[in-house]
């Protein structure tokens, strides 16, 4: 069909075809994005009921490994971030503030995602009430590390693990707003980032798992360069991070 033979189409039209073939597009990436990560991930629990081996005949980890309990602690640090991210997001207008909490947010999120979909895969329990958390880390008392003293009182407190705020702080942050509520998010978020960067390089030095082994140094890398960020963040409020 030559040009002159071309209907007349008018401009509104061409526009509603252009944009759905755009979306049409975009929505065949997503999905081969989506379909990728699943076979990635699913690689890493392949008869995980089995042979007990995943990819490249890896052994699937078994459920008092360093892999299963970094999961699932670590799923647990990380819904509290989530959490906090969430609730200064509505304590303060200052966009500075909400940014990072929603890049926080996000990438937490999916972080957890991940974590509790390997649990499935390898077809182990995403809880393990019968034991002390990070014990997988040979903290018997769930409070070791380095960074243990950052924003962990003790159990009864809400703190399961270093790192974690207590119930009266989480309870403090909802009631504070504007530059208070930004300088306690900073403040426990320093401290929230120092417990996890403590469990992740465990899991560097002790998991089996390549996969799992780089997301925890990713961790590690992206929350140490985050630090120095809050702990910037809290010099120009007038604020230092806790002792």
């Amino acid at each position: 069909m030559t040009e002159a033979d071309t209907p007349d189409v008018p401009a509104a039209g061409r526009a509603v075809t252009v944009s759905r073939t755009t979306w049409l597009a975009v929505g065949a990436v997503l999905l081969a994005l989506v379909f990728a990560g699943w076979a990635t991930v699913t690689a890493l629990g392949r008869d995980a009921g089995g042979t007990g081996t995943g990819a490249a005949g890896a052994a699937v980890p078994g459920d008092e490994s360093a892999d299963a309990g970094f999961a699932r602690d670590m799923s647990v640090h990380h819904q509290q971030a989530v959490e906090m991210s969430f609730v200064v997001r509505d304590r303060t207008t200052d966009e500075e503030v909400r940014r990072l909490a929603y890049d926080i947010a996000n990438t937490q999120a999916n972080q957890r995602g991940m974590m509790l979909g390997w649990l499935d895969l390898w077809r182990l329990p995403k809880v393990a009430p019968d034991r002390e958390p990070m014990s997988w880390m040979g903290h018997g008392d769930g409070h070791g590390g380095a960074h243990s003293g950052h924003g962990s009182a003790s159990a009864a407190d809400g703190a399961l693990m270093p790192g974690m705020a207590t119930r009266a702080q989480m309870e403090q942050l909802r009631a504070a707003s504007g530059k208070a509520a930004e300088v306690l998010f900073l403040q426990l978020m320093i401290d929230h980032h120092k417990g996890g960067v403590d469990m992740a390089e465990g899991c560097v030095r002790a998991c089996a798992v390549p996969q799992q082994k780089t997301l925890a140094q990713g961790m590690v890398d992206a929350q140490e360069s985050e630090i120095t960020l809050m702990t910037e963040m809290l010099a120009k409020r007038g604020a230092k991070p806790r002792a």
